[in-house]
């Protein structure tokens, strides 16, 4: 601890001329801004008590696209939980023992 007894234990001094204030600075109150918030908050609450229903902008044919993409993704969902994994591994095993030999790998040899 000795080697840092000669050291400086004082604040950093800049050199030039360096305006540092100590605290923030205040900001002055502005009382026509409070005025148009308060304004803006009671335009907007005006706005909601006039609720209105949403509007549906889709076209005829995109409202049954939609509604046809519900329904199949429904069977799907139905589809898929009406097997066990048991079940689909069964079917998965039986498709592969109806393939021909057409997909096996070939033997290869280099002798005969």
């Amino acid at each position: 601890m000795a080697e840092y007894a000669a050291t400086q234990k004082s604040a950093l001094k800049f050199k030039g001329k360096v305006n540092i204030s100590a605290g923030k600075k205040k900001k002055k109150k502005d009382k026509e801004a409070k005025l148009r918030l308060e304004q803006a908050v009671n335009s907007y609450e005006e706005e909601g008590k006039t609720d209105k229903a949403p509007v549906d902008k889709r076209t005829p044919a995109q409202m049954a696209f939609d509604k046809m993409q519900e329904k199949r993704k429904m069977e799907r969902i139905l589809n898929k939980a009406s097997k066990t994994h048991k079940h689909r591994v069964e079917d998965f095993n039986r498709n592969l023992d109806a393939l021909t030999e057409h997909y096996d790998i070939p033997k290869v040899s280099w002798t005969k």
